[in-house]
């Protein structure tokens, strides 16, 4: 079988945009406004934020307050919360933007993915039949239907209503 390689050249510019040496942009997140940071949900250890430079419309991670590389590094009270709140992102997720599947994904390490391999966070990534075209192959370009304003809306009303903040 041939293997295909499929490029996601959008996410190197993020990639390129965090500064390593002088901070953590996932500890410096919750530090800003919701609406300034895309928070959609903040619990007593972990919080939801959109991703700014998304898979698809939707793409949120949760993340621990505390700076910690991997989940083995959290304490039972944290990673309790990281699964309830994931449960809970999926729900809203179903009920806000009626995905056909949900990736959902903990990348250890920069080989197997971590774009901030220093501070552990959870994918979770709405799906659509269809979603994947040629734009981000031929032209290197992300076609996104919603923008992170109206999702972040979208998102943080359902979640209000369906969860409680």
């Amino acid at each position: 079988m041939e293997r295909r390689i499929i490029w996601s050249p959008w996410r190197y510019e993020y990639i390129r945009s965090i500064d390593k040496k002088t901070s953590c942009i996932l500890c410096e997140l919750p530090k800003k406004p919701d609406g300034e940071s895309y928070i959609v949900y903040r619990g007593r250890h972990v919080y939801v934020v959109l991703n700014a430079y998304p898979y698809n419309s939707g793409h949120l991670m949760i993340v621990p307050y505390v700076h910690k590389r991997s989940i083995e590094e959290l304490g039972e009270d944290v990673r309790r919360e990281l699964m309830e709140v994931l449960v809970q992102a999926v729900k809203v997720l179903k009920k806000a933007l009626l995905p056909d599947g949900i990736n959902i994904g903990i990348n250890l390490g920069r080989i197997a993915g971590a774009g901030i391999e220093e501070h552990i966070h959870i994918h979770v990534v709405p799906r659509w039949a269809g979603d994947s075209n040629f734009m981000p192959v031929i032209g290197g370009d992300k076609s996104l239907p919603i923008s992170l304003r109206e999702t972040y809306k979208l998102l943080k009303n359902v979640w209000k209503n369906m969860i409680g903040l």
